[in-house]
């Protein structure tokens, strides 16, 4: 880190979420240093334009803060085979975003002298600039160990979300909660328009969307999870 807090990012994950949370520390005033190449170049150059595409272990060597934004499934081996290599680096920040992992899973990265730091804004990423509003109104599951605790929860208020502290055994209940709030929102919706189309309504994508949108507020305020939410509340296993 430079002496005026400004790190050298760079990206692992050039898929809806990293090159997101990418743009977002940038307009925090970071620097993104590199990306890696993902399967729509031209997305991530509209959200990333200018950033260097390398490969995941010139990312890491370049970085003082690395964002592992991967599918659930290629953490474990990317993060231990950048080890393997030597890619991690003494006193680097490793954040990764998978809402179902605390930092356990980044422990090859720590036996480098690596920062473990996971971070899972919720919200449902598009991969475009529409998600920066989004995090602005979002929350953000944070798990570190606690002498860096806080580094975890200033980059979370930096991509424009509250921190709410996940302590490490609680990932699994908490990734259950997520994906069951996901599935089911989708399930419910497809279900529905189904039901309307079949029923002659025209738009049934639209028709729904006030319906929705005021009976998931009502919802959610009914279950106490609005505003009054203490994003200084620990959730623990």
């Amino acid at each position: 880190m430079t002496r005026d807090g400004r790190l050298g990012v760079g990206i692992i994950g050039a898929g809806r979420v990293g090159p997101v949370l990418g743009a977002a520390l940038g307009g925090a005033g970071h620097a993104v240093v590199g990306v890696t190449a993902g399967s729509d170049p031209e997305r991530v150059e509209a959200i990333l334009p200018g950033v260097p595409v390398l490969d995941a272990t010139e990312v890491a060597r370049r970085s003082e803060l690395v964002i592992v934004a991967v599918p659930h499934d290629q953490l474990e081996g990317l993060v231990a085979g950048l080890a393997d290599v030597g890619a991690w680096q003494p006193g680097q920040l490793v954040l990764h975003t998978d809402p179902a992992w605390g930092t356990g899973i980044l422990a090859p990265a720590v036996a480098k002298g690596a920062i473990p730091l996971a971070v899972h804004p919720a919200i449902e990423f598009s991969g475009t600039s529409m998600d920066f509003r989004a995090l602005t109104s979002a929350y953000a599951a944070v798990t570190a160990p606690a002498p860096v605790l806080p580094i975890a929860q200033a980059l979370a208020v930096e991509l424009g979300c509250e921190p709410v502290v996940v302590d490490e055994a609680a990932r699994p209940a908490y990734a259950e909660a997520i994906a069951t709030a996901s599935e089911f929102s989708r399930s419910i919706v497809r279900q529905s328009t189904a039901l309307l189309a079949e029923a002659g309504v025209p738009h049934p994508g639209a028709y729904l969307s006030a319906l929705v949108h005021t009976t998931i507020d009502h919802a959610l305020s009914e279950a106490g999870s609005g505003p009054g939410v203490d994003p200084t509340a620990t959730i623990q296993g």
